[in-house]
């Protein structure tokens, strides 16, 4: 019965975990300006989060060891640390947005400036890293996060054309005023978002903490491949609803606030409420996803003792690195840097560093030594393979795309 409950469990923090700011802004701005016409990007980024996280997630089962924690033994020191400054630079980025993204969202809530949540925000973050139980943090939050459920509803609630937005969905078209350039950088964007590479990091180092073994590698992939496509259809209803309300009117989506106003106009002020809560729930746990992955990347390359199944005083370095990374952060949004304009930064960054997150993974993976007869099969490799060329591909077209549309602008 115990399994049975962690499966389920798990799903729900997975769907709730899923959408962070990334996914909340751009699927917002993407169907505000294509309508449905970009929502073929969601399954294939989903898929490929699926193949790469059922990896990480099976490495640290058999292992026991996090992705990073082999990277630097498996590829050498050079490779190693030429990941960790990639991987690194757009997590701790994501993790500005998602500090920035809470912050907006309690500006919705009480109409105080954001800036003046951003030092509470970093403190409490903080303090739920140091304080806060794995299990707790990750279940509390997620489950939280399923608020974001309201933007299904609301989306049922508007009562759309259901033909019309199918039509959109399986026409690969943009509206006219669009040009081709703008919808591949979105593309992009989009495919960034539901790649993050922070949660194959935090996945991975998530089974460690939890002490996975390789009996629980049938209900990992339970969550894995339950989970992350069930929050992929929540990105598209995110989509939809911009879809139906902005889309006819010409007007594109430039704050967090015009994101949740379709569930307001569907569901009056209590769906709002509840989708609002959502936001909180979904960037602060995001928050604390980038900024555990901050720390387990650093103390998983340097040999530090790191993770919350250990005592504060036995992973001093760890804890150091959460208390900076949070210092940081806010920091950076104090200089008053827009936090969407962060978020629109972070997803597409990403998309750059995909391929040096996703190709230690796929050698790790295929090591004997480390996994033994749970190496990948032939279904696992070929798709592994196949979504590490389109990596490539979509890293070396995101700063030229970025640039020639002016993010998206032009």
């Amino acid at each position: 019965m115990k399994r049975y409950l962690a499966v389920f469990l798990g799903i729900l923090t997975a769907i709730g975990g899923f959408v962070d700011i990334g996914d909340l802004v751009t699927n917002a701005q993407v169907g505000a300006r294509f309508g449905m016409s970009l929502a073929w990007v969601a399954p294939v980024g989903v898929l490929g989060i699926c193949v790469f996280a059922e990896m990480a997630g099976r490495v640290a089962a058999v292992s026991h060891r996090a992705v990073f924690d082999l990277v630097r033994e498996r590829l050498g020191p050079r490779m190693g640390f030429l990941n960790l400054v990639g991987s690194l630079a757009v997590t701790f980025l994501t993790f500005v947005a998602e500090i920035g993204g809470v912050a907006l969202a309690l500006q919705l809530v009480t109409s105080v400036h954001h800036l003046a949540w951003v030092p509470c925000v970093a403190l409490l973050v903080w303090f739920v890293l140091w304080r806060a139980k794995f299990s707790a943090m990750e279940d509390v939050l997620g489950l939280l996060g399923l608020a974001l459920i309201g933007f299904a509803v609301a989306l049922w609630q508007l009562g759309p054309d259901w033909g019309d937005l199918a039509q959109q969905a399986l026409t690969v078209d943009k509206p006219g005023p669009e040009s081709w350039t703008t919808y591949a950088y979105f593309a992009v964007a989009l495919f960034g978002a539901a790649m993050t590479p922070y949660e194959v990091f935090f996945f991975s180092s998530g089974g460690v903490e939890e002490r996975w073994t390789a009996k629980d590698i049938g209900v990992m992939r339970v969550n894995v491949f339950l989970g992350f496509p069930l929050g992929g259809l929540l990105s598209l209803a995110i989509a939809g609803c911009a879809a139906v309300v902005f889309l006819p009117l010409g007007v594109s989506v430039e704050t967090l606030g015009q994101v949740g106003l379709p569930v307001g106009l569907a569901l009056g002020k209590i769906g709002l409420a509840v989708v609002v809560l959502g936001f909180v729930a979904a960037t602060f746990g995001a928050a604390c996803e980038t900024g555990l992955s901050v720390g387990y990347s650093i103390a998983q390359y340097f040999g530090f003792q790191w993770g919350k199944y250990v005592r504060t005083r036995e992973a001093t370095a760890f804890h150091a690195v959460l208390v900076v990374a949070a210092l940081l952060a806010a920091g950076v949004l104090m200089t008053s840097v827009d936090p969407v304009l962060v978020t629109e930064f972070s997803v597409v960054f990403s998309a750059i560093a995909l391929p040096l997150t996703y190709f230690p993974i796929l050698v790790v993976a295929n090591d004997p030594d480390y996994l033994g007869e749970h190496v990948n099969g032939r279904v696992a490799n070929v798709l592994g393979v196949v979504y590490l060329v389109l990596v490539v591909v979509v890293s070396v077209a995101a700063i030229p795309l970025m640039v020639l549309t002016r993010m998206g602008t032009a």
